[in-house]
């Protein structure tokens, strides 16, 4: 039987318990106190459990917009929603940009509790001890690699925070390479002492694997090329892992379909006969704390891929006689993108340019897998049954920007990736005709979807080939850097790619290609000092806004201002 980490919302957490002993020296025998708390096997798992929650919160589901800042403003994407951005505000010391300064620094806090706990427990044996201060210095190392990748240098917090140092703090910033560096540390501890991808882990439970390949990401952001290949190579050679190249699972006899399609339908994640995936975050529906509610509404307590990804179709619509009829019911679990609201629209780069040369060829490109072309399904419409196609919408189209025009965007009807939902696969709690036998109907969804009920990727094997790609144009080895990603891409049916046209740039659109709204895109551009340029040249509705010192990050300025027994500096350029 499988075993899967759950992530439980506790009542006491390591946060709770990280505050300085009380003036009484009592030894407590019959009750929890912070003295007594962090003793036996099953604390210190309450404590690393509660870390992979911060984590799946911050990345996933915390709501609807924060986690899609890392993909928002991006060469890839764009918000289609508003008709001007505003960078200058978001890009600022009280901007949007904080959103990722403190959950890093929570995910710091826990991990430091677990590692000042570890001496003190005498239940504890020695392996047991290495093994959760392998998994708090995985977790450390993970925060201030996104850290150091968004604002550069920033404190170095390794100790259990006191609340007299919470009360007056005193932070100053590390270098970004002492960053780096102690990121670089803590993934090496974790990569020697995680146990095997393959072991005996629960589902989602993180590896060594996992820290490896983090570890390369790590060394390529501080240019140590040749020890981000011998990390990259220590995944890619780890016998219980490989790209997947036939169908498998749930759903392979579905068509259309295909090995790539497989790869995010539910319950595949997590297979065992799924070898490519290397950290999976674990989303359960309608279990308490799982992160998958179908009750709460899209923006509570799920993530929001689908809401935020998939078109507004709803608002589809064409003359008959005098009236406007919509195209579409709404909301449909079908590839019309369920209950999508249509505000994470992808930039035409990535809806159509990186895709020009293997454009019908590319599995990952193929409509169930990239939708272009939707089945219009309300039956008073006269366009019922018919394919709507973004690439060439029939004349007279209305959207919410007035009648489509070819090759411009709605925010009613883009092209959009279905691994951000799950055609005709829903939770059954959503369907708001069970037992329906029309082909259309039975598919109508509740006005609480929306959510991605979806077990999701942090890592995968095909990103790793495609970070030792990167490590081998670093050496200024082409041929090697096209050998990974050839891996990846014959998978998909797409033509190789020659040693002589290997350039990070077509790395990028590569990852682009591959992994899409997996992706954080927001961390990959700042880890290369590539955001700003990229999104410049290939995202036009932020490009022109784009100032060159938004390569950091602002420090945000609560932080700047709370910290009254030091200087914190802003990065230059702030204000």
């Amino acid at each position: 039987m499988k075993r899967y980490l759950y992530i439980f919302l506790v009542t006491i957490t390591a946060g709770s318990l990280s505050c300085n002993k009380d003036y009484l020296d009592e030894k407590p025998e019959s009750f929890l106190s912070t003295d007594n708390a962090y003793s036996t096997e099953a604390d210190f798992n309450a404590a690393i459990t509660g870390i992979y929650g911060l984590v799946r919160n911050h990345y996933y589901t915390v709501n609807d917009f924060n986690p899609f800042w890392y993909l928002y403003r991006t060469d890839a994407y764009f918000d289609i929603s508003v008709s001007t951005p505003n960078m200058s505000g978001d890009i600022a010391p009280t901007g949007i940009t904080n959103f990722a300064w403190a959950p890093h620094y929570e995910i710091i806090s826990e991990a430091n509790t677990v590692l000042s706990r570890l001496s003190n427990s005498t239940v504890l044996t020695d392996a047991q001890k290495k093994l959760f201060e392998a998994k708090a210095k995985f977790f450390r190392g993970l925060a201030y690699r996104a850290l150091g990748y968004l604002y550069g240098g920033v404190p170095l917090v390794l100790e259990e925070t006191t609340n007299q140092k919470a009360l007056n703090p005193d932070f100053v910033r590390a270098s970004r390479t002492e960053v780096y560096t102690q990121a670089i540390e803590d993934l090496k501890f974790a990569a020697a002492n995680l146990p095997d991808v393959k072991g005996n882990l629960k589902k989602g439970e993180v590896s060594n694997a996992a820290a490896y390949h983090l570890l390369a990401e790590v060394y390529l952001a501080n240019k140590q090329y040749q020890e981000a290949a011998t990390a990259a190579t220590a995944v890619i050679n780890n016998p219980a892992l490989d790209l997947m190249t036939a169908r498998f699972g749930r759903r392979s006899t579905v068509t259309p379909g295909d090995v790539y399609w497989d790869l995010f339908q539910r319950g595949n994640q997590n297979s065992n006969e799924n070898r490519e995936a290397i950290w999976v975050i674990q989303i359960e529906t309608d279990v308490p704390g799982g992160g998958g509610s179908t009750t709460g509404g899209s923006q509570f307590g799920v993530y929001g891929a689908e809401r935020v990804h998939a078109p507004l179709v709803r608002d589809l619509s064409s003359k008959v006689g005098t009236a406007d009829v919509a195209l579409f019911n709404w909301p449909m679990g079908d590839y019309s993108g369920g209950r999508g609201v249509g505000f994470l629209c992808p930039s035409y780069w990535f809806s159509d340019s990186v895709w020009a040369t293997d454009f019908n060829n590319d599995i990952r490109n193929a409509n169930h897998n990239f939708v272009r072309d939707f089945v219009a399904t309300n039956p008073k419409s006269p366009y019922f049954g018919q394919t709507i196609s973004t690439k060439n919408p029939p004349a007279g189209i209305k959207g919410i920007g007035g009648t489509l025009t070819k090759g411009k965007h709605d925010r009613a009807f883009y092209p959009y990736q279905s691994k951000a939902t799950q055609a005709y696969d829903h939770p059954s709690a959503l369907y708001n005709n069970l037992g329906e036998t029309d082909p259309v109907q039975k598919y109508l969804l509740k006005s609480g979807a929306g959510g991605t009920y979806i077990d999701q990727y942090f890592i995968r094997l095909a990103e790793t080939y495609l970070l030792r790609a990167e490590a081998y144009v670093g050496l200024n080895q082409p041929a090697l850097a096209a050998a990974d990603i050839n891996k990846v891409r014959r998978r998909a049916g797409a033509s190789d790619v020659l040693p002589a046209n290997v350039t990070i740039d077509y790395i990028l659109d590569e990852r682009l290609r591959e992994l899409g709204i997996e992706e954080k895109r927001m961390l990959t551009l700042m880890r290369l000092g590539k955001w700003v340029e990229r999104t410049r040249k290939y995202n036009p509705f932020y490009g022109t806004q784009m100032k060159d010192n938004y390569n950091l990050w602002p420090i945000p300025f609560g932080e700047i201002e709370k910290n009254n027994k030091a200087v914190l500096e802003q990065n230059p350029g702030y204000n």
